[in-house]
């Protein structure tokens, strides 16, 4: 009987120890990202090439919201979207790359719990803003070239502000959404995520409950939402294109199809990208390959848009942009 006695508490550990180490195993104050390489040199090297794309991003969309925030000739339909389109850009370059270049740069992989909700959250919220706002662009043209008699009842400075609202109002919905179902899972698969920013089919990884398949379906919701997004910004270009293919002047038929193939082309990249990485079976993981999509579809867009959306835009470099930069020589010199 005493022996049957002292068996019972340790029975009774054995039933209660696997919640408290499920307890003490999902909490977790920090994760390690991935380390772009081991020795000094490369790390050196990463931290120059994203020091390089984050300036020249910061450069370029800041050039744009001076020239469309200064100069009032610009403050049209499609240059206040072009506005938000940079601030968008420049919030989503800042959102990681930054991050990773002070781990290369520090030879450090840590990031908080909060600053990886902070991260998961930020860019759901801007890049689904961009793609809305990608989407509500498309209409735009599409007005302007197929029904331009109607372009002032259907894109006055009121509907444009609640186009912009809408885009931007969608994009923090989603981001909640996916932000507060991803961290509301018991994490017990360690803190290593496998890319250089929280991203969260790495972060599904680490969950040791089936709950994590609610994210998933979520995932697979957004996708189709992306998809029907997409379509429309199809549609729209292909109306463009049949519009454009109608005009008796070559040179306008070639400056549009080199402004609307580019930006085609872009959104066709972040989309394509932006799937690869958020649907593949967790069971496919190749880190340089899952590094080099998750740098096409975060970082080289906000990058490449300055130079798709504006710099090829004669109005845009031939008036503001030069008009901004003569007025900086000036001031230098005066200073």
């Amino acid at each position: 009987m005493m022996d049957r006695l002292a068996v019972l508490p340790e029975e009774h550990c054995a039933i209660t120890s696997p919640e408290k180490q499920m307890s003490n195993r999902s909490t977790i104050t920090e994760f390690l990202l991935l380390a772009f390489a081991d020795t000094r040199e490369l790390q050196l090297l990463h931290f120059t090439l994203f020091l390089g794309i984050y300036l020249a991003a910061l450069l370029g969309n800041g050039l744009i919201l001076s020239a469309v925030a200064c100069d009032h000739r610009l403050h049209t339909p499609m240059y206040f979207f072009l506005l938000n389109l940079a601030l968008l850009d420049v919030g989503s370059i800042s959102n990681t790359v930054p991050k990773a270049m002070a781990n290369a740069l520090w030879d450090t992989r840590a990031i908080s719990y909060q600053g990886c909700a902070a991260q998961v959250f930020f860019l759901f919220f801007l890049f689904g803003s961009e793609y809305s706002l990608l989407t509500v662009m498309a209409y735009d043209r599409y007005v302007a070239i197929c029904k331009p008699l109607h372009y002032g009842s259907l894109l006055g400075s009121r509907a444009c502000a609640q186009m912009a609202a809408a885009a931007w109002g969608s994009g923090f919905l989603y981001s909640i959404l996916h932000t507060a179902t991803t961290f509301s899972l018991p994490l017990c698969q360690g803190n290593a995520v496998e890319q250089f920013f929280c991203e969260i089919p790495h972060i599904l990884k680490l969950s040791c409950s089936d709950s994590y398949l609610r994210e998933g379906q979520l995932l697979i919701f957004s996708a189709f939402l992306t998809i029907g997004c997409f379509v429309f910004i199809v549609l729209s270009y292909v109306q463009i294109f049949r519009a454009v293919l109608r005009m008796p002047s070559e040179q306008g038929r070639h400056k549009a199809f080199s402004t609307c193939l580019p930006h085609l082309a872009v959104v066709s990249l972040m989309i394509s990208t932006g799937m690869c990485s958020y649907l593949k079976s967790p069971s496919i993981s190749f880190p340089s390959l899952d590094i080099v999509i998750a740098v096409l579809y975060s970082v080289v867009p906000p990058a490449l848009n300055p130079l798709i959306y504006s710099m090829r835009n004669q109005e845009l470099k031939d008036h503001a942009l030069w008009k901004l930069m003569t007025r900086c020589v000036l001031d230098a010199r005066n200073v």
